[in-house]
């Protein structure tokens, strides 16, 4: 059980844990798992980590199907520029790996935006924690989880 996980069912969040066998020589991590799971590719999210100008670093969350519009999450958190975090200050902050990133039960809680797409949906994927892992759950219930913000993140 993942942090991200325990962290839903303390707070009895209604959610689905999904498994799928990971691919070790495949980097595209939410693409494996919308494929391997039949997922509508727009329901999956990924959990980026970027850093502000100011330092901060905060967790952006965006579909697979799309890149993360760097200028728009800094405005949406405030200031002008943001860059994405390093790899190994993403995993050392979170306490996830890669891949594996959940915006569930990270070590440190950090500022969280999700793309706006995400109120569209009757349910979004997120990481489980751990590569091959996803937690299913209404958006609604990770953004106020969370306290998390909805703004316009995505490009296509």
């Amino acid at each position: 059980m993942t942090p991200a996980i325990r962290l839903l069912e303390r707070h009895a969040t209604p959610h689905e844990v999904l498994q799928y066998p990971h691919d070790p020589k495949n980097s595209a991590y939410g693409e494996e798992a919308a494929h391997a799971l039949g997922l509508a590719p727009e329901s999956v999210f990924k959990t980026l980590l970027a850093q502000l100008d100011d330092g901060r670093l905060v967790v952006a969350l965006v579909p697979v199907t799309a890149t993360l519009d760097l200028k728009r999450l800094a405005s949406a958190a405030g200031t002008r520029k943001a860059k994405m975090a390093d790899p190994t200050l993403a995993e050392r902050t979170t306490g996830y790996v890669v891949g594996g990133i959940s915006p569930l039960g990270q070590r440190k809680r950090l500022p969280t935006f999700v793309d706006e797409s995400a109120d569209t949906l009757a349910a979004m994927h997120v990481s489980g924690g751990r590569r091959g892992l996803e937690i299913r759950l209404a958006p609604s219930a990770l953004i106020g989880l969370l306290e998390a913000r909805t703004a316009p993140l995505a490009r296509h």
